[in-house]
């Protein structure tokens, strides 16, 4: 009984409410409107509790990392699930709660508006590309020496060997490289189905989250190990990120595509809307980015004869449209969200090797909910 009067005079003087759910009468302290309930057994967890509770912790880690280890090809669906979710949850809201629709065909009508935007712009840009190839007339290139072509390359073949003494022409190079062409040719299909198997997955899962709405963001709040002030703190961080990038990314690749396309169209490019659009698609590829498009149009230019316009067309990509990625980024990352730029460019850094394409929303989301637990935990432990 000495450790309970201790503990029950701890608690009165440090006025905090210590309860943990077992069953004993209650002793009851107060002063000045302040109640503590205490009882032994409350105090005092025997082994066979703390057995079930570390056996239950442990269970649940266990079979999370499991799920999430089976589930690892899925994270982009399930990433892109959650970062539509986040920006159609208000148009569900209303369709349910103001309109008064069925759950599950409000949910249903919002799924197919995310296939119908998903799949008709990607369909458009494969079509315009198709087109494109099957009328590119290559008879122009048979007038073309190819000595012209070959003899930079055995230039810079013949420097790197003067410099490492190592020959990038060599029959053993040659055979290496070819012998990487259908392992490459298998990656993109690769790259091919599990994006559409991923935007299946997305929609999927995103038909239930918009079922679940209320009822799933009240669980989620109820299971996070925060207090409801800093809950709310570390939700509307998510959601703040979330859709800075799943908006600004988009709004970026249409701002440099119309830059790009406004330099296809002044140095005479050929076909300048289909280029403009895939180098707003290009945008979201990190470190090459843009450069996957005007760099092979620019060399496309040259072997047809049009040198100045090539020219032309790679000095503008250099210095304006590859500029205008870097300061059109940090602008609306930071008008959006307000977040550092040393976030965005370490938090890609380490989104796309952890989530694939989806590390771009989600990488800089990781460094961010770091800082900001770091933050709760200074504010709640550290300074009082």
């Amino acid at each position: 009984m000495c450790e309970f009067c201790c503990l029950v005079i701890n608690a009165y003087l440090c006025r905090r409410v210590l309860c943990f759910r077992l069953f004993i009468s209650n002793v009851d302290i107060a002063e000045q409107g302040f109640t503590v309930k205490l009882t032994y057994k409350e105090f005092v967890m025997t082994t066979k509790e703390k057995y079930w509770k570390y056996s239950l912790v442990i269970i649940i880690l266990a079979l999370g990392l499991l799920i999430a280890i089976e589930l690892m090809s899925f994270w982009s669906g399930l990433l892109g699930a959650l970062t539509v979710y986040v920006l159609v949850r208000n148009q569900m809201f209303f369709l349910a709660d103001k309109r008064h629709w069925k759950r599950s065909v409000a949910a249903g009508l919002i799924s197919l508006e995310v296939v119908l935007c998903f799949v008709l712009p990607i369909g458009a840009l494969s079509w315009m590309a198709v087109n494109y190839v099957q009328g590119i007339d290559f008879s122009n290139l048979s007038d073309i020496d190819p000595r012209q072509i070959i003899a930079p390359i055995e230039e810079a073949a013949r420097t790197v060997r003067r410099s490492t003494g190592f020959n990038i022409l060599s029959s053993e190079t040659l055979s290496s490289a070819v012998s990487v062409l259908p392992k490459i040719g298998q990656t993109v299909m690769g790259w091919v189905s599990s994006f559409f198997v991923n935007v299946g997955v997305m929609v999927f899962v995103l038909y239930f989250m918009l079922v679940g709405g209320r009822r799933m963001e009240n669980y989620v709040r109820g299971v996070l190990p925060f207090n409801p002030s800093d809950t709310d703190s570390v939700l509307r961080q998510i959601h703040r990120i979330i859709r800075s990038n799943a908006v600004g990314i988009p709004l970026l690749g249409v701002i440099q595509g119309l830059v790009a396309t406004l330099g296809y169209w002044i140095f005479s490019a050929p076909n300048v809307v289909l280029f403009g659009m895939l180098t707003c698609v290009s945008t979201i590829i990190p470190i090459v980015g843009t450069s996957l498009v005007w760099v092979p149009l620019a060399v496309y230019m040259a072997l047809t004869g049009h040198t100045i316009h090539a020219l032309g067309v790679l000095a503008y990509g250099a210095m304006v449209v590859s500029q205008s990625d870097n300061l059109i980024r940090l602008v609306i990352q930071r008008q959006m969200a307000d977040i550092h730029p040393l976030v965005t460019i370490f938090g890609v850094v380490v989104g796309l090797p952890l989530f694939g394409f989806m590390g771009i929303i989600f990488g800089p989301l990781l460094i961010s909910m770091f800082l900001l637990c770091a933050d709760i935990f200074k504010r709640e432990y550290l300074n009082n």
